[in-house]
């Protein structure tokens, strides 16, 4: 059922925005308040806070159902679900949870703000500092963001800075900081793919925080950081599934209507071959992804297993989209059709949310520790 209705909204509502968002280079409003009006914003989070209270597999295939149509869309709800909703859910206190939540699930987009100009996979060689007052009574936050989704739309921000810088990461602090208080964007970037999310560089010029605004505890943040990050990994696999899915549904059916030397392109055994190949490989992605959100919710180890899917995943996202651009053609090559909007998309899932190296590293250290 949840699944059918996000295909209905994304079909019906989203579909019909994407090429002049993608050319815009810009969301259009009434899909994140369409995103809400549907109570996808809130996905696992508690009625009681105005969300749906369901699982994190539920999350992740109404992820996996806004990429077969939109990737920016998708990950606009991946990110304001997997990482800042639960980062709320599962450190800040509960009167924070109060103030917060509802917010964030009835009309106020989330951002995530981790990533700086000199801490990419090495996130926590940050120099965003925050320095408590002498009253205790604010923070001032000084430093800038890089690559941060849904910044430009964003009214709430997770902002990670180190409170005590001579401690190390161990300083590393999380910060609830609302637009208000003086966030600023520095820069919207001009990206290949995923156009209409917005990716910003954020500057915070000496802003004042209030004390009761630090997330969790003092000095705890990288801890945060790192579990959040392996579940988003497979939110991010469920991107990269629903793209290749998605580029995949687009360019069979005009394969099987275009006529070459008396018959349709997409009948001939050799096309036949490959769409037998890939939509395997679509789905051993599809269940790799699920079986890292199912052990999730049963509490088990799922980092090696978040790491696969989403390496996997976004292998043959690419490999998917770029094979449906030459199944179609000339067609297939042109922006008209959509099908190469979904091979510039799954170029960011190699990227984000840790890199496809890191992802091969963290496979391979549990490998290592396994057969030592």
């Amino acid at each position: 059922m949840l699944r059918d209705a996000v295909r209905k909204f994304a079909t019906e509502v989203v579909q019909p925005k994407v090429y002049a968002m993608d050319e815009a280079e810009q969301m259009d409003p009434s899909i994140i308040k369409g995103l809400f009006d549907q109570g996808l914003m809130a996905i696992e989070t508690d009625p009681d806070h105005g969300g749906a209270g369901a699982s994190f597999t539920s999350a992740i295939l109404v992820i996996e159902e806004l990429a077969k149509v939109d990737p920016s869309v998708s990950v606009l709800c991946d990110v304001h679900n997997t990482l800042v909703n639960t980062v709320l859910r599962k450190y800040a206190s509960q009167a924070m949870k109060d103030k917060y939540l509802p917010q964030l699930s009835t009309s106020k987009l989330g951002s995530f703000c981790l990533s700086e100009a000199s801490s990419g996979s090495d996130a926590f060689a940050m120099k965003t500092t925050a320095t408590k007052s002498q009253d205790g009574s604010y923070y001032t936050l000084t430093g800038s963001k890089m690559w941060i989704t849904n910044s430009a739309e964003a009214e709430i921000f997770l902002v990670f800075a180190n409170a005590d810088p001579s401690k190390g990461y161990k300083g590393i602090t999380c910060f609830l900081v609302e637009k208000e208080m003086g966030v600023k964007i520095a820069k919207r970037e001009k990206k290949l793919g995923i156009r209409a999310s917005s990716t910003c560089t954020l500057d915070f010029d000496d802003i004042k925080v209030p004390s009761e605004n630090v997330l969790g505890e003092v000095g705890k943040g990288y801890k945060y950081a790192i579990e959040i990050l392996n579940e988003g990994r497979i939110g991010i696999a469920g991107q990269m599934v629903g793209l290749a899915q998605g580029a995949f549904n687009l360019s069979v059916p005009y394969t099987l209507q275009r006529k070459q030397f008396g018959t349709a392109v997409g009948l001939n055994q050799s096309m036949q071959m490959q769409f037998a190949s890939i939509q395997t490989e679509i789905e051993a992605a599809r269940l790799m992804t699920y079986n890292a959100a199912r052990m999730k919710e049963e509490g088990r180890n799922f980092v090696q297993q978040a790491a696969m899917a989403k390496w996997y995943s976004s292998v043959i996202a690419q490999k998917a989209s770029g094979s449906a651009i030459e199944w179609a053609g000339g067609v297939g090559f042109t922006r008209e059709t959509g099908i190469e909007k979904f091979w510039r998309d799954s170029k960011i899932g190699a990227i984000y949310e840790g890199t496809s190296n890191i992802q091969l590293q963290t496979i391979a250290k549990f490998i290592t520790k396994e057969h030592s």
